[in-house]
Order: C-alpha cells, then structure tokens, then sequence
C-alpha cells in the first residue's frame, strides 16, 4: 500500500535541502519528467516530488526520514538510465543526485580521481583530459558517475582497462536507513575486505545510493588509429578469433552488425573496429598487421588516423546510446565472443565486444528478440531487456536470468533494505 506524502511533510523535506531543491511532480521540466517516467509502471499513480540533496549529509538525513515513514525511493542522477531495468510502481518520492557534482579530489601525481555520483561523465572526463589523464571508461556521455557504477556501464575500453569494477577503488553510500557508509579508499593499494564495490556495481541502487567514487586513471596515449575490416560474417569472425590469440594489443575491439555498419558508412555485411592507442610507432605497426589480415581473409579494410579516428568513435557512441526512437526494444547480451556474430546477425543496431562477449542490441521486434535470448541461452549466455515500450516489459521477463544465485541476491537485498524502500521492484524482485 502506498504511503502517501502529506502536505505537512513536504516542508520537513525542504527542511533539509531548502525549498529550491524540492520539486513537485507536477512542476518537473518536460524533458526531465519525460526521462524519470520511463522507469514507471503506466497509469500509475506518480510520486509526489523529486528532491535534490546537495550533500551527503542531506541524502542521509531524506533516507532517514524515508526510512521512518516506509516511503518508496527511486533514486537517480541525471535520468539517462532510467528506462533500463523493470517497470516501478508505487513510488513516494524520487531523490535525484544531480547537484552533488564536485570533484572531491584529482591526485595528478598517484592517478586518482573522487568525485561525487552527481557528476556528469563528460564533464569529468574533459576535467581529467587538462591534465592528460582519462577514466577508462566509455558509457553514455549524459550518464552521471553514480549512474555508470550502478548499471556497470563499462563500454569497449574495457578490452585493454577492464571493466567499471577494475577501476573503482573506493565509494561512500547512503544505506536505505540513512547511515553513512565507505568500502574502498583513495589509493591504489588498500587493505583486503569485503568488496561492497564490487556488490554495488550493477546493483542499479537497490542496495544503497552511492555519494562519492574514486578511480584509478590512466594517461592519455600520444597516438591514436582505428582499422575497420567489413565484408562475410564468417571472414569477420575468423578475423577477430586471429585478432583475440594475436599479440596485438588493440584498446577497443568490437564486432558490428551490417546496420550499424551501413549506418556508419564503413562498407557492406558485418564489421569489425578496432582501435589501437601507444606511441605512434606501435600503432602504426599494429594497424598494418591487422589490415594484412583482413586482406589475406577478403575482407574490405580500411585505416582512420587523426580526426578521421575520432570522429568515428563519437559517431559510434551517438548511434549506439541514441534514444530518439522510444519504441526500439534495446538490449544488454553477454555471449560466448565466438558465438558473437551469429547472435549479432539477429538484430538490426549491434556491437559485440570480441574478448568478453558483452554487447548492446536493438530490435523493432519482441519475437527477434526472445529468439536472441533463447541463442544466448543455447550457447551459455543471457540477454537482458534494458530499454523498451511498457507494454512490452509488462508481458516479458526483462532480465532473463537463469542462474541459480537469485535467492542469495534476494538475501543481500534484505540484509541492506529489509523494509525495500530503495528502488522497488526495478532489481531484484
């Protein structure tokens, strides 16, 4: 049953984080609203605010007071994922972290950067990109920090730094009863535990909600080329199975579906991108190895150096995270990297990453997409609905999970929010 917000506790929430920083439903700006609304069931009835707390200390004091009263918590930072995961209903009140967006803390000399969830992705990295330094990471630009740990939104870079798990190195949260809690620290090097960074990553905010984050950072490389190899599905997959047991070390190795390479304007049939970043030597090096390649399979290729190189990876990035079309059904897949191009033959936008097997789908239709699952399935892997119209998630199992640890995730989620007041039904259910 819903516990609804009185008109005398409204004040109480503007009590603590001033009455500029609360928000009601009905006064939220088109856009924003547009992009909250995606996470609830439709005909719902809405929450009754959304608050802004600028600290630490005010998150702490809301989540109690929530906490008190058994409110329903949707918490979010800019919105840009709130459409991944399932449907919510009967949310009290939605707490967006958006305004804690400081750095805390750039240490140049050790590699490190802490800043606050809030904090936009792109605003970080073109921080840290003054310094020549960079966060290994490639998720949606419009993602906040606390948005990229929570939906372990990783991206390709992962092929050479790993995932959002490899570089995280601490994080302070709020927990659903209001306590200030820390896992990790400041430094590269820390003291064994438990790993509650680990836990929180992908746990999308059904644990707690997450304040602040540090990362291990990485120079930027003097030198930068992408080689694209387009052509036969089967001539593209023994090219990444040679690129996978190479000595080459590219930082960004994805397979592409023939639409998003038409899209792209590389070629015909499937693609693969690979980028190689080091000293312009080793780059130039590797780039001509792997067009070798390409030509002795048949495979048509071609070298983008310079601007050309990052124009690319921004058109990429625009067609892979666009969300113009609201009726696309888009799609997390982790499969079996030499399975990758069979299962990317079935949707229409796609990239696969070729050494873990993790990618991004889209479809126009639900029964492409339960025939995907079912291959993932086949071959040991799994596809989860991230994105998609209400009705379609209303009548599917958006997670598709088959493994034997929902009890133990059920567990854990009772151990950190007994009274699930934080991100309902959107997780684990």
């Amino acid at each position: 049953m819903k516990a609804m917000l009185s008109e005398k506790q409204i004040p109480q929430l503007a009590a603590i984080v001033g009455e500029d920083a609360v928000c009601m439903w009905d006064f939220i700006e088109t856009s924003h609203l547009s992009r909250i609304s995606r996470a609830f069931l439709p005909s719902v009835t809405p929450p009754s605010c959304i608050v802004y707390p600028q600290s630490e200390g005010q998150l702490a004091s809301l989540l109690t007071i929530a906490h008190g009263n058994k409110w329903r918590i949707l918490s979010c930072g800019n919105a840009s994922k709130l459409g991944w995961g399932n449907l919510a209903s009967d949310i009290d009140i939605v707490i967006s972290t958006e305004r804690m967006n400081q750095v805390i803390e750039h240490a140049v000399g050790d590699l490190t950067v802490t800043v606050y969830s809030g904090m936009k992705f792109a605003a970080l990295q073109q921080m840290l990109g003054n310094t020549k330094q960079f966060l290994a990471l490639d998720p949606n630009p419009l993602s906040t920090i606390g948005g990229v740990i929570a939906t372990g939104d990783t991206g390709s870079l992962r092929q050479r730094y790993g995932s959002v798990r490899d570089q995280l190195l601490g994080i302070t949260f709020v927990l659903a009863d209001g306590q200030i809690a820390k896992a990790g620290g400041r430094v590269v090097k820390n003291v064994a535990g438990y790993d509650l960074m680990k836990l929180f990553t992908g746990s999308y905010g059904s644990l707690g909600i997450i304040t602040q984050a540090t990362f291990r950072l990485y120079p930027m490389q003097s030198a930068s080329s992408t080689v694209v190899l387009t052509g036969e599905s089967d001539a593209i997959q023994q090219a990444a199975d040679i690129l996978r047991g190479s000595a080459l070390t590219p930082t960004q190795a994805d397979l592409l579906s023939s639409q998003l390479v038409a899209n792209l304007e590389l070629g015909k049939g499937l693609g693969l991108i690979v980028r190689f970043q080091s000293i312009a030597e080793s780059v130039k090096e590797q780039a001509i190895r792997l067009l070798e390649v390409g030509q002795k399979l048949g495979l048509q290729g071609n070298l983008y150096e310079l601007e050309g190189d990052a124009s690319l990876w921004d058109k990429l990035q625009q067609q892979i995270h666009s969300s113009d079309n609201t009726d696309l059904i888009k799609c997390k897949i982790g499969i079996l990297p030499t399975t990758a191009v069979q299962v990317l033959s079935l949707g229409e936008i796609g990239m696969v990453h070729i050494s873990s097997g993790l990618g991004m789908l889209e479809f126009t239709h639900l029964d492409k997409v339960l025939e995907a699952r079912a291959l993932c399935q086949k071959h040991g892997g799994y596809l989860t609905i991230l994105e998609a119209p209400a009705s379609i998630k209303q009548k599917t199992d958006v997670w598709g999970y088959t493994g034997n640890g929902l009890d133990l995730m059920r567990k854990i989620k009772q151990q950190f929010d007994p009274e699930n007041i934080l991100n309902p039904e959107r997780f684990i259910t």
